[in-house]
C-alpha cells in the first residue's frame, strides 16, 4: 500500500486538468472507467438533489439548506473509500456522502425540513450531521480511540470546512489524533469562504493542510474538484487508518459555487468574475470531459442519466412533503437515552397547553 508523503506547500496532488485533461499519469485503477463512471453519477444525482433542495427552501417547503454545488468530488470520494463498517462524522454539506451511505433521500429533506427523524439517516454507527462549526472533530477523535481502545478495525472519517480549522476544536482534535496514533481521517472542504470570511483572512499559513504538522499528522492538499485525485488519496488515508498507521489530514480545495446557505447572499462580498472562474473548474463538468474523451460517456447518456436522476428526486420529494408532521411532544423523545422521570411532568405540562390551543 503507498504511503501518503508529507506536504510540499507548493504541491497539490491532481489528476486530471480543469479542462479534463489528464495533467500526468493517472493511478492504475482509474484507468479501468467503471469507478469513475460510478463516481460521476453519483455527483450528478447529488447535484440534482441540491438544486432541487434549493428549490424547496424558496418556495417555503424546507429549512435552511446548505449547498453543496461545486463539492460533490469531495462528498463522492469520501463516500466511494469509506467501508460499511466505518464511522462517517459529517458537518452541514455531505449530502453525497451520506446517500452513498444509505441515507434515504427524503430523510435527508425531512432533516432540513426541521423534523428529528431525519437525523437517523443513514448506518447505524454515523453521527447525524453536525451544524456547529468543528465540534464534530472532538466527537471523531472519541470514536476512533475507542475503535483503537476495543482493537476493532474500522476507520472514522470526518469532515469539516475551512472555517473550521480557525476553531480551538478542530487543533485540539488534531494534537489527541496525532498524540495517541488514532484510526482517522479528517478531511477538510476548503471552498474558499467561511461565510463572507476569505480563506486568505483565516490562515497566513500557505495551506490548510500544514496544521496537520504540528500535531505529527500525515497531511496533504488534493485538488477537492479532481476525483481521481480525491478518490486515490481519501482511498489511501483510510487504509492508513485501517492498517493502524495513524491518522491523515487532506485538504480539498474546491469553491463553493453558492451562497454559503440559502440564509445567504454571497453577491454582496464577492464578485462575478471569481464565481464565473471557479465554474470553469467545477467537478462535473472535469470528469464529463474526461470520460467523454476517452469514449466511455456521451451526450446520450447524460441526458439519460439526468433523466433518472430527476425522476428519483422527484419521487424523494414527494415522499417527504406527504410526510405527516411529527406532534409537537416530539420534541421531548430525542433528548435523554433513558427518559428521565423529571420530564414526566413537563411532558404532561405541555400536552396540556398544546390540547388548549387546539380546542
Amino acid at each position: 500500500m503507498a504511503d501518503i508523503p508529507a506536504i510540499d506547500p507548493g504541491a497539490m496532488v491532481q489528476y486530471l486538468g480543469c479542462d479534463g485533461v489528464p495533467v500526468g499519469d493517472v493511478p492504475l485503477w482509474a484507468r479501468e472507467f467503471e469507478p469513475l463512471l460510478r463516481a460521476y453519477e453519483w455527483m450528478m444525482l447529488t447535484r440534482l438533489f441540491d438544486q432541487k433542495a434549493v428549490a424547496l427552501q424558496r418556495t417555503g417547503q424546507l429549512g435552511t439548506f446548505p449547498s453543496s454545488v461545486g463539492q460533490e468530488a469531495i462528498g463522492v470520494a469520501c463516500g466511494l473509500a469509506l467501508e460499511a463498517e466505518d464511522v462517517f462524522v459529517p458537518y452541514y454539506r455531505d449530502h453525497a456522502t451520506q446517500l452513498i451511505r444509505g441515507a434515504a433521500m427524503h430523510d435527508l429533506l425531512l432533516y432540513w425540513g426541521g423534523d428529528e427523524r431525519g437525523s437517523h439517516a443513514g448506518p447505524a454507527q454515523d453521527l447525524p450531521v453536525c451544524v456547529p462549526i468543528a465540534s464534530q472533530c472532538g466527537h471523531a477523535v472519541g470514536i476512533a480511540a475507542a475503535l483503537k481502545i476495543r482493537q476493532q478495525p474500522q476507520a472514522v472519517l470526518c469532515t469539516l470546512g475551512d472555517g473550521a480549522t480557525s476553531k480551538g476544536d478542530f487543533l485540539e482534535a488534531l494534537n489527541l489524533a496525532g498524540t495517541w496514533h488514532l484510526p482517522v481521517v479528517f478531511v477538510i472542504n476548503n471552498n474558499q469562504w467561511a461565510i463572507s470570511v476569505p480563506r486568505a483572512a483565516q490562515c497566513g499559513a500557505p495551506t490548510l493542510a500544514q496544521k496537520g504538522w504540528g500535531a505529527g499528522i500525515h497531511s496533504v492538499q488534493v485538488d477537492g474538484n479532481d476525483i481521481i485525485a480525491m478518490l486515490d488519496v481519501v482511498t489511501v488515508a483510510l487504509e492508513r487508518a485501517r492498517h493502524r498507521k495513524g491518522p491523515t489530514l487532506i485538504e480539498a480545495v474546491s469553491y463553493r459555487l453558492g451562497d454559503h446557505t440559502t440564509a445567504d447572499d454571497a453577491s454582496r462580498y464577492r464578485t462575478d468574475d471569481e464565481v464565473k472562474a471557479a465554474w470553469s473548474r467545477e467537478p462535473l463538468l472535469r470528469l464529463r470531459q474526461f470520460l467523454t474523451s476517452q469514449g466511455a460517456w456521451s451526450e446520450a447518456m447524460d441526458a439519460h442519466w439526468q433523466d433518472h436522476c430527476q425522476t428519483v428526486v422527484s419521487k424523494a420529494v414527494e415522499q417527504y412533503l406527504a410526510t405527516p408532521a411529527q406532534a409537537a411532544e416530539a420534541m421531548f423523545d430525542h433528548l435523554y437515552a433513558e427518559w428521565p422521570p423529571a420530564l414526566d411532568e413537563q411532558l404532561d405540562v405541555f400536552a396540556a397547553r398544546m390540547a388548549a390551543r387546539e380546542v
